[in-house]
């Protein structure tokens, strides 16, 4: 059928379909596509805009923030206790958070799937049990390894570093195709060669007739005699984008994947979460710290050139660690280099020598969504002990590989450090003893706040993606990941979302 924006119309939209999907992200494009394909009439509504994906190379970080990003990348889970306040980036458009990704593809590690099976009662989500799903989704998106001459300079000082700390980097997985490593993949590919869900699945779904509708704000799942029958929200129509005209799509099945930052919200304005404290509860992170490195000024690292993500290092994932490789550009790392007036500007200049490389925790869970008055949760986050104490142990890690490799000086993300910190002061910082509040974090993997289970009392949805509460009514997107996975998630939400489909297709619709 089309894309279509409901900014444009005027008055209320009332439609029908067979399935609507809320959400064209990575699990919401999956499920509309394999639906549309099987002969469905499929809608899939999208709060923000469609924007094409060769104007969006063309934008600025800025304007990519501004048009692309939900609240401009300033979403931050709040944290309580010893815990950062982290920030977490999503996208606001069609193709969601897709289109904002680095492109990291990774398959969920067997452990993961093997805790699932065995702690949460998916038998049949155990090591192996996902491999089709995996390769029919890596094969749409071509998934590849990034050839090590498309490491940054950046990259290969740091695997230099590791090399003799006793361990490597290996190649970075992403869906790419044809990437030239200009290093801007969050804010918009000027090739298109990250094949995120607006190119690579939605394009098929409207082929197979279902419509993408954005601008379409939904506030509640319409429920009737203990079965979703559609939703019910605004258009996005009025003066400045604002709620205006009423929005109701009557449908057999309701699929929701607005992500594990929205969907509990959805679900319990919708009457949801009665039966079990599940609902909105043990949200995943994935919390992330970066740290960078100031080479002398005979180094020229010039990190911008090459894959954004090029590499990483499961070396430490006995501890919880996960090393990923990321070089965001250079005017949104000068603007957060440390320092303020002249010293602000004297860090800042030294651009050409400055490398970076990040880190992540495979997190126990320790978010909660509440609801809000608004469109939009508030989240916090308590870390748990042993995710706290992994902090210093990961800046330690980062901050020495970098100092091996030659690095003259290293920048932590620590709040309130005017300078970079040398090997003396570097060894000597009080990383252990730090509040937490005084730590840059981010994430941009939610997970696990409607999680899949086997029994309603601790779950959401069952392995299938069935809210336990009300028939007809699917969940299929992050929130319904049981854990954290230690790895970037879209693949594993795209694996997921693929198997629920296939097993929509195989239930009738009333």
């Amino acid at each position: 059928m089309s894309y279509e924006s409901a900014r444009d119309r005027r008055g209320p939209f009332v439609t029908s379909c067979d399935v609507v999907v809320v959400g064209s992200g990575a699990s919401g494009a999956v499920v509309a596509t394999e639906l549309a394909e099987s002969g469905l009439s499929v809608i899939v509504l999208e709060e923000g805009p469609r924007i094409d994906a060769a104007d969006h190379g063309r934008l600025r970080p800025s304007e990519s923030l501004r048009h692309v990003w939900r609240d401009g990348g300033m979403t931050v889970a709040v944290g309580r206790g010893d815990s950062p306040t982290i920030n977490v980036t999503m996208g606001r458009v069609v193709g969601g958070s897709s289109v904002i990704t680095g492109g990291v593809c990774f398959r969920t590690p067997d452990r993961v799937l093997d805790t699932w099976a065995h702690e949460h009662g998916l038998v049949d989500y155990g090591a192996g049990m996902l491999d089709e799903e995996f390769a029919h989704v890596e094969e749409r998106i071509h998934v590849e390894d990034v050839p090590r001459e498309s490491w940054s300079r950046s990259t290969k000082l740091f695997d230099e570093g590791a090399a003799r700390k006793g361990y490597r980097l290996q190649p970075m997985r992403r869906n790419t195709k044809g990437c030239r490593g200009c290093g801007r993949c969050n804010f918009g590919c000027p090739e298109q060669a990250k094949l995120s869900v607006d190119l690579s699945y939605l394009p098929r779904a409207v082929a197979a007739g279902a419509q993408v509708w954005s601008h379409c704000r939904v506030e509640r799942v319409r429920i009737r005699g203990g079965r979703a029958v559609g939703v019910e929200g605004r258009l996005l129509n009025g003066r400045g984008g604002r709620p205006k005209d009423r929005l109701c799509v009557h449908a057999r099945r309701v699929v929701v994947a607005c992500g594990a930052w929205h969907t509990p919200l959805l679900l319990r304005k919708s009457g949801l979460g009665k039966r079990s404290r599940a609902l909105g509860r043990k949200m995943t992170l994935h919390p992330g710290f970066r740290m960078l490195a100031r080479f002398p000024e005979d180094i020229v690292v010039d990190g911008w050139k090459g894959a954004m993500q090029g590499a990483y290092s499961t070396a430490f994932e006995h501890e919880g660690i996960t090393l990923t490789d990321l070089f965001i550009p250079v005017s949104v790392i000068g603007a957060t280099m440390p320092g303020f007036g002249a010293r602000h500007l004297r860090n800042a200049r030294r651009m050409r020598n400055m490398a970076m490389f990040g880190g992540m925790l495979h997190d126990e869970g320790g978010g909660t969504v509440h609801g809000a008055l608004g469109a939009d949760p508030i989240v916090s986050y308590r870390m748990s002990p042993r995710d706290r104490a992994a902090i210093p142990r990961l800046l330690r890690l980062m901050g020495e590989t970098f100092l091996e490799a030659g690095a003259e000086v290293v920048f932590p993300g620590v709040l309130g450090l005017e300078e970079g910190l040398d090997a003396d002061a570097f060894r000597r910082f009080p990383f252990e003893s730090l509040p937490a509040r005084r730590l840059e974090a981010s994430s941009q993997h939610p997970l696990g706040s409607a999680r899949m289970g086997a029994e309603p009392s601790s779950s959401v949805v069952d392995g299938a993606g069935r809210a336990w509460e009300v028939d007809e009514l699917y969940v299929a997107d992050g929130s319904v990941l049981p854990t954290s996975l230690g790895v970037n998630p879209q693949l594993s939400i795209m694996a997921v979302a693929t198997r629920m489909a296939w097993r929509m297709r195989e239930r009738r619709l009333p």
